[in-house]
């Protein structure tokens, strides 16, 4: 199934409206112990393919957006949320994992509330790749979404998101 997120394909994060980054106060450089630069993975992250602990755009608390234009108008049948598994999760949990999320088609990326594509919940418990099918009558073409994350499973400074995916039909028009 093609990802119209992907960057490499054409997709682009348009915004994160006011959903701020976390930092990990972990300094990637510093000089005499003085920390110099953070790190911290920019939104990008989450239409890029590598999977790996860590590789998530972190954002404070446990509700965020981000505002995605896929590389080309589509009918939208499904999204794709992936985590990494617990096995993998250096703390033994992914209580950062998003937990309840929505799915919305805008019209333009200053649209505030857009048509409401679906609301799904994550299984921590799942396989680390899970697919969600459209569940409301789309009768439009959409070339934005907005990834509106409403909960995580638990954890109160920072929900982690890995990758998501947009999948759907060509649209007649571009």
């Amino acid at each position: 199934m093609a990802d119209f997120a992907l960057e490499s394909g054409g997709g682009s994060i348009l915004s994160t409206r006011c959903s701020e980054t976390h930092d990990t106060k972990t300094a990637v450089i510093s000089l005499f112990g003085i920390p110099l630069w953070y790190f911290s993975q920019s939104p990008r992250a989450v239409i890029q393919p590598n999977i790996y602990p860590g590789n998530c755009w972190a954002f404070k608390g446990s509700q965020g957006h981000l505002v995605i234009q896929l590389s080309r108008k589509i009918h939208p049948t499904a999204f794709t949320l992936e985590h990494i598994p617990k096995s993998l999760s250096p703390a033994g949990n992914i209580d950062s994992a998003p937990k309840d999320f929505a799915v919305y088609g805008l019209a333009d990326e200053y649209e505030e509330e857009g048509a409401l594509l679906g609301q799904y919940t994550y299984d921590q418990d799942g396989k680390s790749l899970q697919m969600f099918k459209v569940t409301e009558a789309v009768d439009k073409e959409y070339q934005i979404v907005e990834l509106k994350i409403l909960s995580n499973w638990g954890n109160l400074d920072y929900t982690c998101l890995y990758r998501f995916r947009v999948h759907g039909e060509y649209a007649q028009s571009m």
